[in-house]
């Protein structure tokens, strides 16, 4: 694969735009259409308290990410405390109203029905990093929550490197959904009678999980622990330097953070029906696939 088939580069340079009907035009069918959308002269500006986050000092012992929950205004994943903790919260909330203004203003056809979830801020390097082949985001892969059922909403996600020392991050990006699903779907195990009701009542989910859910979560943990698809599936390398930005519908995306360090990220939520084109979603796509309703 080449890196020129799964990426759409624009050349904003402002948060808030403006942004002209072409290029909202072109930002939907390439995120729809499982490409990337990169902005790589848009940096996330740090204030200058802010510059000392970027170390995994930042971090607590037993985490990789920091995460902020815009409901409630918390910060998770720090060892801060006091002042250091509330600025570093800022920063973060900060960032996504940021990242929010921006969907909002290139991708005005989603603003209605958009929900901005959580926030991660992610300075750990990536490379060199163990873990088991299912929690191992090295390995390409489709985002699945096992604690947060979708039901059919989508995954936007818009990251952004501020590493202060020129790191790049780097990507695998793979092949196009459909393909992906193809191969996996017939691999999922279905969830068991009154599965779905039971973790529910448990709370070991936030909310039921749909036969969608528990096929994405199959999807995700058939691809990662599959070794031969791991080392020969179509993929295409991208690099994203300090000082750019970047999303995609993670979902649909097969993508995997081989390299870097100091990454933000803002997480959306989108319903199906909000899309251009709601054909060109999993849901519907794993749908046609097995044949029946999956929500």
């Amino acid at each position: 694969m080449d890196a020129a088939e799964v990426v759409a580069e624009f050349d904003a340079t402002i948060w808030t735009g403006p942004f002209s009907g072409d290029e909202r035009k072109r930002a939907v069918a390439a995120l729809e259409g499982g490409r990337v959308v990169f902005l790589p002269r848009l940096p996330f500006e740090l204030l200058p308290a802010e510059q000392a986050f970027r170390t995994d000092k930042t971090l607590d012992d037993s985490r990789k990410n920091i995460s902020f929950d815009p409901k409630t205004g918390r910060c998770h994943g720090s060892g801060f405390e006091g002042e250091r903790l509330a600025a570093l919260t800022a920063m973060l909330d900060r960032f996504g109203r940021g990242a929010e203004s921006l969907v909002r203003e290139l991708l005005p056809r989603y603003a209605p029905a958009l929900e901005r979830a959580r926030t991660s801020f992610r300075p750990a390097e990536i490379a060199g990093r163990s873990y088991t082949p299912r929690h191992d985001d090295k390995r390409l892969h489709v985002d699945a929550f096992p604690t947060r059922p979708m039901r059919g909403r989508r995954i936007l996600r818009l990251f952004s490197n501020i590493a202060p020392d020129g790191v790049v991050r780097e990507w695998r990006v793979g092949e196009p959904f459909p393909d992906f699903a193809q191969k996996f779907l017939p691999r999922v195990k279905p969830m068991a009678p009154g599965q779905a009701w039971v973790m529910n009542l448990l709370g070991l989910t936030k909310g039921r999980r749909t036969p969608y859910d528990q096929i994405m979560l199959g999807l995700h943990d058939g691809g990662k622990l599959d070794a031969g698809y791991q080392a020969n599936a179509p993929r295409a390398a991208l690099s994203f330097p300090t000082g750019s930005t970047w999303m995609c519908f993670t979902d649909s995306v097969l993508h995997a953070a081989l390299a870097g360090r100091c990454a933000l990220e803002q997480t959306f939520h989108l319903p199906v029906e909000a899309m251009a084109e709601p054909d060109r979603s999993p849901l519907r796509v794993l749908e046609r696939l097995s044949g029946r309703a999956l929500v």
